[in-house]
C-alpha cells in the first residue's frame, strides 16, 4: 500500500501551483475580464455588448449602439483603471470600442 504524504497545504496554494504549472493565467484573465466588465458596467451596457475579447493587454468590446460607443469613448481611462482596480492587477493597458 502506497504511503499518505502528511504535508498539509491550502488549497489555494494547490490551485495557484496547478494554474502556474500548467499556463493556465492567461485564460483565467480573460474569463475575470469578462466578469469585471458585466459587473462594473451594468445592465444599461451590458444590453448592448455583444462580445468582449482579451488580446494581449488589450480589451476589445463590441457594442451594437454607436451612441453608446461615443460615450464610452470619452472614458476609456476611467474604465481600464476600474476594470484593473476590481481584478486586483493591471491587466488591461488598452481599450478598444467597436
Amino acid at each position: 500500500m502506497a504511503k499518505r504524504n502528511n504535508d498539509n497545504q491550502p488549497i489555494q496554494d494547490i490551485l495557484k501551483e496547478f494554474v502556474k504549472s500548467n499556463n493556465l493565467q492567461s485564460g483565467l484573465d480573460k474569463v475575470n475580464v469578462r466578469e469585471a466588465w458585466v459587473n462594473l458596467m451594468g445592465n444599461g451596457v451590458n444590453n448592448y455588448t455583444t462580445a468582449i475579447e482579451l488580446k494581449r493587454d488589450t480589451l476589445y468590446v463590441q457594442l451594437s449602439s454607436s451612441v453608446l460607443r461615443e460615450e464610452l469613448s470619452y472614458g476609456t481611462e476611467k474604465i481600464i483603471t476600474m476594470l484593473n482596480e476590481s481584478l486586483g492587477k493591471e491587466i488591461v493597458k488598452k481599450l478598444v470600442l467597436r
